[in-house]
């Protein structure tokens, strides 16, 4: 089960009782002020405890008159030249609440222990012998919707589905895989918004054969490489805050913290809170 993706006016949403939100994905400017009582209709009826906009800073203010807190920073997220935030506003006490603030914590210390500069990152060496890293095509989404669904039992967007990658393989998603001796072993997507220049570096997957390889790490360099090609100036991410290992692959790779969106997401069966890294391609 996944949420569902919308439109109010021109803008994006998704929403939906699977993470119990509103996620207003893209704002189109003249769908503002009147769309944040849409929003707040939309969540009364449905009973949900959280709103969740990305926004160009200079569209932020009626939000935050509104009751929206900022959550997270992304500079240059949009055009390489103007901020990105990241609101939220909890509509129930109890979601605004960490119920892991020491392992959230913990998590950004070692993160940030691992750090390299965002003007180069830790340098990712050959991939061992055996192992192909190459851009996914239309025949490989069975394998890398296997490999999602053995990975994740649940998450925020339909990537079970063969027939959801295929759709936005065809449009904005670029996936990356590595192979194993032919057998699909870890995964990942840049979900790009060309018309803002950014993208967010994200559904990554590794088989639980295959973990401890650092093979995240490959993936993400490849996606840099190749998605500044598509106009493509700042890269992001939403990481899940429980998780050591994507915190330190972003951290490593020159991606500065921006942020923890707390209980923003429902993955792998409960409501998780998420950290926002980010980096300028230039």
């Amino acid at each position: 089960m996944t949420d569902r993706m919308e439109r109010i006016g021109d803008s994006l949403i998704q929403h939906g009782t699977h993470s119990e939100r509103i996620y207003l994905m893209k704002l189109a400017s003249p769908d503002c002020p009147e769309i944040i009582d849409e929003l707040d209709a939309l969540a009364q009826r449905e009973g949900y405890s959280k709103i969740f906009a990305k926004l160009p800073a200079s569209e932020c203010d009626p939000f935050l008159e509104s009751g929206y807190l900022a959550e997270a920073r992304i500079p240059q997220l949009y055009h390489g030249r103007e901020e990105g935030v990241m609101l939220g506003k909890f509509l129930h006490p109890r979601r605004q609440v960490e119920g892991e603030p020491e392992l959230v914590k913990d998590v950004l210390d070692k993160a940030h222990e691992k750090a390299c500069d965002p003007g180069s990152g830790e340098e990712v060496s050959s991939l061992a012998p055996g192992y192909e890293i190459r851009q996914l095509t239309e025949g490989d989404v069975e394998a890398a919707a296997a490999v999602y669904r053995e990975v994740f039992a649940s998450y925020p967007f339909p990537i079970h589905d063969p027939e959801y990658l295929l759709e936005t393989m065809r449009d904005h998603v670029r996936y990356f895989g590595i192979w194993h001796e032919g057998r699909l072993a870890a995964l990942a997507s840049a979900e790009m918004d060309r018309s803002a220049g950014h993208a967010e570096m994200t559904d990554f997957a590794t088989l639980p054969s295959f973990r401890g390889q650092g093979l995240a790490q490959y993936l993400l360099a490849s996606m840099e490489r190749i998605v500044p090609e598509e106009g493509i100036r700042t890269a992001f991410t939403i990481a899940r805050a429980y998780s050591y290992g994507m915190n330190i692959t972003f951290s490593r790779a020159g991606y500065r913290f921006g942020g923890t969106l707390r209980n923003n997401t429902q993955i792998c069966g409960r409501q998780e809170s998420m950290n926002v890294w980010y980096k300028s391609l230039n």
